[in-house]
């Protein structure tokens, strides 16, 4: 049987428009805690991956790595710890809680950015310093890599939308608001190609494989990816079993369908979750005990030809691991390595050994199952009701598509999220500014 892991790298826009001002620090902060981390730990281990880039994350990550980016944050880490101000001191706050030492809580801030497969005992400029090297190393790492065909890469559409609703809000069924009116097509269409391209621009080849941001697919959604020269996409189980109308069983996971001229993979929920949410929680022993149990159990329903798929967060859930996930991650891919039976592939390859696909008919989908996280509620609802205004007035600018990127629409309505609705309003009043139409 074939194992294919699909780590997921994503961060939306934290620039303010037209401009390199950062609002937030994440793509600073993953880049050296959890993207270089899981580089080096695949290539220690010379364990097959394939590590999906959001092509705003990679935007952002050049930003970064040729000097542009300018974040307050990296300000605050980098200047004299006596002259940090309340602003500076509360922001390296979040990375060192109950510090009062100004010179001790910016070195433990700064150590809060690194993964422990790196040395942090030294001061804080040769950390510094480090930190700029990673900048600038991290994107030709995993270029030489993939050009070594020791992982796979994959990408997403640009600024990551949620194509289904992109393509028609009709899409979320019954958790569509019924008086907003969403369906550009064209717009979808657009964000794949441009994110294909602009990885191609990166890495110097195209990608194969799309992850469609949040899992979100659908029939239209399938043949444009196809028709952008992708051949093959991941989204989840329950798009499966909602596509197949038929009896659930569970053999049926575990090969790839075709849909438009796309070769679907779908990934085993309960496994991917495991990951990252539920084994934090355990030894990391016990816990790769159990996953090779589950592991082993599937591996008899699938047969030598199947294929067990993980999708899942490839930055988010270290952070609640001991240690970042290091030990956890080493023991995983350690037993796996040498797991009997089980094989550890890319998408690409498992796809050359297949013969023929079943067709099938999607039901529009996410990882999650259905839309609910991203529409439905009046937040979520009063975000595509601003998107739907403004697209209509200022038609397919930058600033609408970066306006769709789905991040923005899963955190409307919670708590303690300015930022990010803040950030979408920003470029929403962008978009009419640079049409000369006056903002609502």
């Amino acid at each position: 049987m074939d194992l294919a892991i699909l780590w997921h790298f994503h961060q939306p826009i934290y620039r303010r428009p037209a401009s390199r001002d950062y609002v937030l620090p994440w793509v600073n902060f993953h880049m050296t805690k959890n993207y270089y981390q899981m580089a080096r730990l695949t290539e220690e281990f010379e364990f097959p991956c394939t590590f999906n880039f959001a092509p705003c994350l990679l935007e952002q990550i050049e930003d970064y790595a040729q000097a542009f980016a300018r974040d307050p944050w990296q300000s605050a880490l980098e200047t004299n710890p006596e002259r940090l101000n309340l602003a500076e001191i509360k922001m390296l706050q979040k990375f060192a809680a109950g510090e009062t030492d100004k010179s001790k809580l910016q070195l433990k801030a700064l150590k809060s950015f690194f993964s422990p497969v790196d040395e942090t005992k030294a001061d804080k400029n040769v950390l510094l310093g480090l930190q700029k090297d990673i900048w600038k190393k991290l994107l030709p790492l995993y270029g030489r890599l993939w050009k070594e065909s020791k992982i796979e890469l994959t990408t997403s559409a640009y600024y990551h939308p949620l194509l289904p609703l992109i393509f028609d809000l009709r899409a979320a069924g019954e958790e569509s608001p019924p008086s907003v009116s969403f369906r550009y097509p064209e717009d979808g269409d657009s964000q794949i190609r441009k994110g294909r391209s602009y990885f191609r621009q990166i890495f110097g080849a195209a990608p194969q494989g799309l992850w469609p941001s949040e899992g979100g697919i659908s029939q239209p959604v399938a043949r444009a990816i196809a028709a952008n020269g992708f051949s093959f996409a991941v989204t989840d189980e329950n798009v499966l079993w909602k596509s197949l109308r038929e009896p659930c069983d569970p053999k049926k996971l575990f090969e790839p369908y075709a849909c438009e001229n796309l070769a679907i993979f779908f990934r085993d929920r309960e496994l991917s979750d495991l990951l990252g949410f539920e084994y934090q929680r355990w030894n990391e022993k016990e816990a790769v005990r159990d996953f090779s149990r589950r592991l082993e159990e599937r591996s008899r329903l699938a047969g030598d030809s199947g294929i067990v798929v993980l999708a899942l967060d490839g930055e988010n859930p270290w952070g609640t691991y001991p240690e970042n996930g290091v030990p956890f991650l080493r023991e995983f891919f350690g037993t796996l390595k040498s797991f009997k039976g089980v094989a550890p592939v890319f998408f690409a390859d498992h796809l050359v050994r297949r013969r023929r696909l079943r067709e099938i008919d999607l039901v529009p989908g996410t990882w999650l199952g259905n839309f609910s996280k991203w529409t439905g509620n009046p937040a979520k609802n009063a975000g595509w009701k601003t998107l739907s205004r403004a697209r209509e007035a200022c038609g397919p600018r930058q600033e609408i598509y970066i306006a769709q990127g789905s991040d923005w629409f899963w955190w409307f309505g919670e708590e303690n999220t300015e930022e990010f609705s803040g950030l979408f309003r920003s470029y929403i009043e962008e978009a009419y500014r640079q049409s000369g139409i006056p903002i609502p």
